[in-house]
């Protein structure tokens, strides 16, 4: 979520500080909110299938999910390549 869109400005690291690379509905507390998700594909499986219940056509939840691998979260994973 960009953080211009987050109603709580970003999420929370483990001091308490206002996290400035995730959002409040994926970080709290210094911890990812679905830890099951721990590779790029899953949450692009994730974030198409939210879009899709929301109505967005399928073209477009595949634009908006292309640029998941290269966010700082994800970069450093194998399996986000």
């Amino acid at each position: 979520m960009p953080f211009r869109r987050d109603p709580e400005g970003g999420g929370t690291n483990a001091d308490g500080s206002k996290s400035t690379m995730y959002c409040s509905k994926c970080y709290s507390g210094g911890q990812f909110s679905n830890p099951e998700i721990d590779t790029a594909q899953k949450m692009m499986a994730f974030v198409k299938e939210k879009l899709k219940s929301l109505g967005y056509p399928r073209l477009i939840a595949n634009l908006f999910v292309k640029r998941i691998p290269s966010l700082k979260r994800w970069k450093n994973t194998q399996d986000s390549l």
